[in-house]
């Protein structure tokens, strides 16, 4: 379990950022597999997903996930029911106590952002997709037009694929550079190879909406060693699914 060192101090919230261990699941979703939309036995993940609520001492009940899509698509979440549709986004904003809301990831950057002073919380799935989509920038418009201001939000940046094991295509580069030429800054060429920095894209991104709190987590999803779960290594182990981490914040 990974925590950020700047959301710490905050009695009234709890997050964390989960990896692989102390879970139920087998084989290649061993253990802490969270991914209701992979093909591990649902029993075993819904029990991964209580293991996960337990760790910020809080119940499966409480726990709201989206069915995530690369989009730039989020929600408010003003009461904790089971909604009767699927949410289909990319990020959860809310400022009800007891609500947990959850992302998952396997390489994709997961981001928590708190505001300490209007108390609300919000967890967003940011893959090179989403963030080239501006999720990130949807999520803290809408923040600030709720009232807050950039310089109080507390954003943490958790586990992700880092930018020596994120390998890219020329044509991947060539998107991100028509957007921006400044995005140039992202990119490093290796022997011929191009390698891409998502969670420094992603960085930048809160920086430039005003963000002065922002505490990025260096550990890469695809060194097994970290022991995440990482959709490029199970591609290049030539495995057919994945498991999914999941990161947490709940107001209190």
């Amino acid at each position: 379990m990974i925590l950020s060192k700047k959301l710490l101090k905050y009695k009234n919230i709890r997050h964390c950022f989960l990896g692989i261990e102390g879970g139920k699941s087998k084989g290649i979703y061993k253990s802490l597999n969270c991914g209701i939309g992979s093909s591990d036995v649902i029993i075993n993940v819904k029990k991964n997903l209580e293991i996960a609520c337990r760790k910020i001492n809080s119940s499966y009940d409480n726990l709201i996930l989206l069915h995530q899509i690369h989009s730039n698509k989020f929600f408010f979440v003003d009461k904790n029911r089971k909604y009767k549709k699927k949410l289909i986004g990319d990020a959860l904003i809310t400022n009800k106590k007891k609500i947990i809301l959850g992302i998952l990831t396997a390489d994709c950057v997961p981001i928590i952002i708190y505001d300490p002073k209007l108390k609300y919380v919000s967890a967003i799935h940011a893959g090179w997709k989403g963030a080239y989509k501006e999720i990130i920038k949807k999520v803290v418009k809408y923040l600030i037009r709720s009232g807050s201001r950039p310089e109080d939000l507390i954003a943490a940046i958790g586990p992700c694929i880092t930018q020596k094991n994120y390998e890219i295509k020329s044509d991947f580069k060539l998107k991100f550079l028509k957007q921006s030429i400044k995005n140039k800054i992202f990119f490093k060429k290796i022997k011929k190879k191009t390698y891409f920095s998502l969670n420094k894209y992603v960085y930048h991104q809160l920086e430039n909406l005003g963000l002065k709190k922002i505490d990025l987590i260096d550990k890469d999803t695809y060194n097994l060693k970290n022991n995440f779960f990482s959709a490029r290594r199970s591609i290049h182990n030539k495995q057919n699914d994945y498991g999914r981490n999941i990161s947490l914040i709940m107001i209190k």
